[in-house]
């Protein structure tokens, strides 16, 4: 073999080689321009996590006023389970209250039938016993009350008939002791 054909032979072996170089070239050229692309997509990606760190930092913000709220609502809630445990309380007594009404009713009720019993028995002895003697009490006063109203004149005259009588035997005691 010739130099020439060496010569030949090697640049058939190196053309391969160029062109899988040319193709290296242009794969590193365009991850050179993927990195270029990739360094401005970073330079976003660091803008929104720069936005998203403010978001958390305002949700941490929120968070712990809402945790302050929570522990104001938590301190309310104890406030009013003690104000419902205080009524739970009153409603107890109440209802011993109302339990002790109920059987001072229930005596006042047998106590109203005991009167009812009474006043039906006083008023049946009023209507079969005593206004049937009053009205006889009274029948004797208005037929007492006739004859002596009719009789009062005479009453009246009887005693001053008397009167002079008294005069006339007083008058006639008198003669005969002198008489006698």
């Amino acid at each position: 073999m010739t130099d020439n054909e060496l010569l030949l032979a090697m640049s058939n072996l190196m053309d391969p080689l160029t062109e899988g170089m040319r193709d290296i070239k242009k794969d590193v050229r365009g991850i050179n321009q993927g990195v270029s692309g990739l360094g401005q997509e970073f330079n976003g990606l660091k803008q929104e996590v720069k936005g998203l760190k403010q978001d958390v930092d305002g949700l941490k913000q929120e968070v712990k006023g809402l945790k302050q709220d929570v522990d104001g609502l938590k301190q309310e809630v104890k406030g009013l389970k003690q104000d419902v445990d205080g009524l739970k309380q009153e409603v107890k007594g109440l209802k011993q209250d109302v339990d002790g009404l109920k059987q001072d009713v229930k005596g006042l009720q047998q106590n109203v039938e005991e009167l009812d019993i009474r006043v039906r028995s006083i008023e049946l002895t009023q209507k079969n016993e005593i206004l049937p003697r009053l009205n006889t009490i009274e029948a004797c006063y208005t037929s007492t009350y006739e004859r002596y109203r009719d009789k009062a004149d005479a009453y009246e005259a009887m005693q001053q008939d008397v009167l002079i009588l008294k005069k006339v035997v007083a008058e006639h005691s008198e003669k005969f002791q002198k008489i006698g």
